[in-house]
């Protein structure tokens, strides 16, 4: 099992920044520790699909970005605490949504889709007033 436990959303104003905070754990991550991860970033405002934000590979530290987050969002990721961030400056109220961490053992497939990973977490919630 995997489990992903996200943190530090919250209710900001437009212009603000929040950091989230994505701890990967459990019994199948740690028997698999020394392989590559790949986690990612997600989110789903009310009413629309999950859409892409950014990926990283754990150990490797590679990133990829969904356009729409590229200059605002920074995805990083801390190889010896087992956790991912998402920086996410001068939030603006389209930001609002559920934000999800998701995580697989990398492998030769599409980064950009929900469905391509293996592990989900539950989400936490951003909320951006104007």
């Amino acid at each position: 099992q995997v489990q992903l436990a996200e943190s530090g959303g919250g209710l900001v104003q437009t212009g603000n920044s929040l950091r989230l905070s994505c701890e990967i754990s459990g019994h199948t991550f740690r028997t698999y520790r020394d392989r590559e991860w790949r986690m990612a970033w997600f989110r789903q405002a009310p009413g629309k699909e999950h859409e892409f934000l950014a990926t990283i590979t754990l150990r490797g530290g590679a990133t990829e970005y969904a356009d729409s987050a590229k200059g605002r969002f920074t995805i990083s990721g801390d190889n010896d605490k087992d956790v991912a961030f998402l920086q996410m400056n001068n939030l603006r109220p389209e930001d609002t949504a559920v934000y999800h961490c998701v995580a697989r053992r990398d492998r030769s497939e599409i980064t950009s889709r929900w469905d391509a990973y293996d592990f989900w977490g539950q989400g936490t919630q951003v909320t951006v007033s104007s």
